[in-house]
C-alpha cells in the first residue's frame, strides 16, 4: 500500500510504501529508501446538530451535518435530514449556543440551528384594486423569480407587480427590480 507524504531526504512530496501501521506508521520512501516513523493522522468526523426546521405554519426537528471547526452563520443554506431519507434544502435563521442567540459559531459549539424551508416557500400576494385588498397565498419553488413590473398569473387573477417587500426589510419599487421567492416577504400589486 502506497501513500504519497513529505520526504525530507529527497526534499519533496514522494510516494511511500507503508511497512507497518500501530499507533504511527513506518514507511519507506519509494525513490531514496528512506525509512521512518510519520504520525497517523485521523480527519475529524463530522457531527450532527440539531435543527428545527420551520414550515410555514408548522415545525420539524432534523439534523444538519458540520463539521467541529466548521463556522456557521446565519443565512447560509444547508441540507437537513428529517427522518430516515427525506432530505429539504434550508436557510439558517438563528443560532443557539446554549441559551444565547449568536450570528455565527462553530459547529461544535451550537447547540441548535433555527432554519426555514427555502425549497418550497408560500409567497405572500396583497392585490388593491383601489377600494379593497384581497390577500393571496401562493407556493412556489424556493428560486422562482418575481420582477416589479410584470404581470402574473395566480389563478383566476392577473397581476401586475407594483413592490415587493423583502425579509431583510428592503423595498424593491423600480420595473424591473428582482428577487426570487425565498428571498420575499411580500409582494404587493393591483389587478392588470
Amino acid at each position: 500500500m502506497y501513500i504519497e507524504v513529505y520526504c525530507p531526504d529527497c526534499g519533496g512530496e514522494r510516494d511511500h510504501v507503508i511497512l507497518s501501521q500501530s499507533h504511527d506508521m513506518l514507511v519507506r520512501c519509494s525513490e531514496c529508501g528512506s525509512v521512518r516513523h510519520i504520525p497517523i493522522i485521523v480527519p475529524p468526523s463530522p457531527i450532527d446538530v440539531k435543527a428545527i426546521v420551520s414550515e410555514e405554519t408548522n415545525s420539524r426537528v432534523c439534523r444538519i451535518e458540520l463539521m467541529p471547526d466548521e463556522v456557521c452563520a446565519l443565512g447560509e443554506r444547508h441540507v437537513a435530514v428529517c427522518g430516515d431519507d427525506e432530505y429539504v434544502g434550508v436557510e439558517v435563521t438563528g443560532i443557539e449556543i446554549g441559551s444565547k442567540r449568536v450570528k455565527k459559531a462553530r459547529g461544535s459549539e451550537i447547540s441548535a440551528l433555527w432554519t426555514r424551508k427555502i425549497e418550497e416557500v408560500m409567497v405572500r400576494i396583497s392585490i388593491h384594486d383601489g377600494w379593497k385588498t384581497v390577500p393571496l397565498f401562493i407556493s412556489v419553488s424556493g428560486e422562482e423569480p418575481f420582477i416589479v413590473g410584470e404581470a402574473y398569473q395566480f389563478g383566476k387573477r392577473r397581476v401586475r407587480i407594483a413592490q415587493i417587500k423583502l425579509r431583510d426589510g428592503g423595498v424593491l419599487r423600480k420595473e424591473g427590480w428582482k428577487a426570487v421567492a425565498r428571498r420575499i416577504k411580500r409582494i404587493y400589486g393591483y389587478p392588470s
